[in-house]
């Protein structure tokens, strides 16, 4: 039994288990661990101030000239990056949430909104990776619950299988650790899955460390042969010169964040930086450089002119670029900036 399963079955989404990040204004959570009190995870008073200012969703409306055979919309959602964490998980964990709480502490409120407004307007839901921060028991109960309020499809991010946020080598290895956990929470597969909406395929692709596999490729090239319009859903944005350009001016040179950036470009990242022998893999050069199956994988997409849109997130902002003759990349605000996209498929 999967984690959505079992939390349909006990009735755990109404069970009203404390969780960090849920104390009251001015208040605070203690954290048990081996029958010891963890350190109480602060909800500062600066925190609970920005939760009553909350503006509303801010939602970006775009058409998408699908060849659908009925008209639908979509609700589509990125880097909701909700942080929580309780008794089952351990101490560093519970530490990591106070932290990050800081600064991300308004993802499930706009991810709760998006889904209120979904439902009330019969829109499918749609969710590009980082749901939550990082793997706890918490986040992934929270997860579950929420994949059971609404009609979604869904990708991963690289949070949903990061398990302290960045302090590992990123990999197929370190992602195998913990996908058994995470796939429970989710309604499709996390690798590669494919869904119709009215005449519409809709391919979920894992690009999360800056790659395609030569198996992803066979796929999608049998979705292609199904002779129906693909929208692909990702992650990490695809390459394309305009939103490279913005985001090295951003990250002042460091890196672009995309998928499948040429390597004239990719060795000029880290400028400045200097991590010690064996610790190679923390340079975003390594990290995002495009190897042959994911470039070859790109050039062959941008031909395909069955596609009609790509949608995505990561960046944390909102952009869009034409990727091919047929189709244009759409990237979404992050949920917890109260960013979301309306997608009217025709």
């Amino acid at each position: 039994m999967d984690r959505r399963d079992f939390i349909k079955v006990s009735g755990a989404a109404a069970a009203g288990i404390a969780l960090t990040g849920c104390a009251p204004k001015g208040g605070s959570i203690k954290v048990k661990k081996g029958g010891s009190d963890v350190p109480p995870l602060a909800f500062s008073d600066r925190i609970a101030r920005d939760v009553e200012k909350r503006p509303p969703l801010n939602i970006k409306e775009i058409t998408i000239e699908a060849g659908a055979t009925k008209p639908f919309d979509v609700m589509h959602v990125s880097d909701t990056h909700i942080v929580l964490a309780d008794s089952r998980d351990d101490e560093r964990k519970a530490l990591l949430a106070s932290r990050r709480l800081v600064s991300m502490n308004s993802g499930e409120h706009y991810l709760e909104e998006a889904i209120r407004l979904a439902n009330a307007e019969g829109m499918y839901m749609m969710h590009t990776g980082d749901l939550y921060d990082f793997v706890s028991e918490a986040n992934l109960d929270t997860t579950a619950r929420h994949m059971l309020e609404a009609d979604w499809f869904v990708c991963a991010g690289n949070h949903e299988y990061s398990k302290y946020v960045g302090e590992a080598r990123e990999d197929e290895a370190y992602k195998a650790s913990s996908r058994e956990a995470v796939q429970g929470a989710y309604p499709n597969d996390l690798t590669f899955a494919s869904r119709v909406i009215n005449g519409v395929n809709f391919v979920a692709v894992d690009d999360v460390y800056y790659y395609f596999t030569e198996s992803q490729h066979a796929m999608m090239e049998e979705e292609m042969k199904k002779g129906l319009p693909v929208v692909m859903i990702c992650h990490v944005p695809l390459y394309t010169p305009e939103f490279c350009k913005s985001e090295l001016e951003i990250n002042k040179g460091n890196c672009a964040y995309l998928t499948g950036v040429p390597e004239e470009i990719t060795s000029k990242y880290d400028p400045g930086k200097t991590y010690p022998a064996g610790e190679e893999w923390r340079y975003r050069k390594v990290q995002q450089k495009a190897d042959k199956p994911t470039l070859d994988f790109i050039a062959w997409l941008k031909e395909q002119s069955l596609l009609k849109a790509i949608l995505c997130g990561h960046c944390h902002r909102f952009f869009e670029e034409r990727f091919s003759p047929t189709a244009i990349q759409y990237a979404v605000d992050a949920t917890y900036h109260g960013g979301a996209q309306v997608v009217h498929f025709k």
